[in-house]
């Protein structure tokens, strides 16, 4: 009679029980990572174009990660209201500029121009934008038709959603073998 004695096969067992969660947990934190680059390249993007700011901007960006049933959906998003005035533009002049739109989405542009009172801005519209400064009846307004879209979130999804896949794998290539072992 021939015996065999299996060594490890409880850790084997213990390591199999565990692996499910281990999965999970490890791909949710993977898709936070992933919207984390995003967010990095978002901000990226406006610090290398913006001409004046005060980082209200590059503050405002909120994500969550949530498990609903076997699916796992990760948001982002900008909560500040300049955000998709900068995104996709103003007016006449963000209707006619180049830009990306998701699918779907039909955005109607102010056709007629609009006054900023000069004394509500605390910069020079005109010096960083170029938007003409007129009096009307001993005041001063900013005239404009709108700013064009220039687009900050868009190209960071369009790049993270190449690269989310492998830096999901890697997280949790990384975790199992942290929680688990080699």
């Amino acid at each position: 009679m021939i015996e065999c004695e299996i060594v490890g096969l409880n850790e084997l067992k213990t390591k199999l029980r565990k692996l499910p969660q281990v999965v999970a947990d490890a791909t949710v934190n993977g898709q936070e990572t992933a919207i984390e680059q995003a967010e990095a390249y978002a901000v990226q993007e406006l610090q290398s174009s913006i001409k004046y700011s005060t980082g209200e901007l590059a503050r405002s960006f909120k994500h969550e990660v949530k498990v609903d049933g076997d699916e796992i959906v990760g948001r982002w998003w900008n909560s500040s209201m300049i955000a998709i005035f900068r995104e996709f533009g103003t007016g006449k002049v963000g209707e006619q500029s180049s830009k990306q739109l998701p699918p779907n989405v039909a955005i109607v542009y102010r056709q007629t121009p609009w006054y900023i009172p000069a004394e509500e801005v605390d910069i020079d519209l005109t010096k960083i934008y170029g938007i003409p400064k007129v009096k009307i009846k001993g005041k001063y307004f900013y005239r404009t038709s709108g700013q064009p879209a220039r687009q900050f979130m868009t190209p960071a999804a369009n790049r993270i959603a190449k690269e989310a896949p492998g830096i999901i794998k890697n997280v949790v290539d990384q975790e199992l073998r942290d929680k688990l072992g080699d």
